[in-house]
């Protein structure tokens, strides 16, 4: 690494479902030499400490990802235990974090936005859980709206309609991978002056 290890790096990325938030995050945390956490992962331990059957990568789009989704909406508690947990994160730096809701939560990172298409989004679900494209289209709109429901009767943020806390909001529709991490690699390398790093 040729940039000071103190440096408090907190990055947070933010978008809906299928944007590519996962696959950057634990792309930069590599490269700058972060944690990577994921407030999707934090949500899955408690459904799993309730008693959901955690099966695979997609399981946010199983039945019973379904079913624990429906159990948010009713009961935002558990939005709130991971939320607090991303912010004690947050605070202790050198962090990536996958987030909806962080950016609003904690100012002092650099935050990001990631939006595609719904077709592009469609596909991209299709390709990661196997299932038809037209039910893909109706996960999609469902965890949408529903999370969206979630943080706006939590914290009063209208998620996909507000971006005041973004530095950065990148459409990756027609982007590959690689090509949203070199456009928010140089970004970060701007926003924390860091003059080099190894890929």
């Amino acid at each position: 690494m040729f940039f000071s290890m103190e440096k408090k790096i907190v990055i947070c990325i933010s978008g809906f479902a299928a944007t590519g938030k996962s696959t950057l995050g634990r792309k930069l945390a590599r490269t700058f030499q972060l944690r990577y956490i994921s407030g999707g992962d934090g949500l899955k331990i408690l459904a799993k400490e309730r008693g959901y059957k955690l099966i695979g990568k997609a399981w946010w789009e199983t039945e019973e990802g379904l079913r624990f989704l429906e159990e948010r909406v009713t009961n935002p508690e558990f939005d709130k235990l991971v939320d607090q947990k991303l912010i004690e994160y947050a605070e202790r730096g050198r962090v990536v974090i996958d987030s909806w809701i962080l950016p609003w939560l904690y100012p002092h990172g650099f935050n990001i936005w990631l939006k595609a298409s719904e077709d592009v989004r469609v596909k991209r679900l299709v390709k990661r859980s196997q299932v038809d494209p037209e039910l893909a289209r109706q996960i999609l709109r469902k965890r949408d709206d529903d999370s969206a429901e979630i943080y706006r009767r939590l914290y009063g943020v209208e998620i996909g309609k507000d971006y005041s806390p973004f530095h950065l909001i990148l459409d990756t529709s027609n982007l590959s991978i690689i090509g949203v991490y070199r456009i928010v690699l140089q970004a970060v390398k701007e926003y924390f002056k860091i003059p080099s790093v190894s890929k």
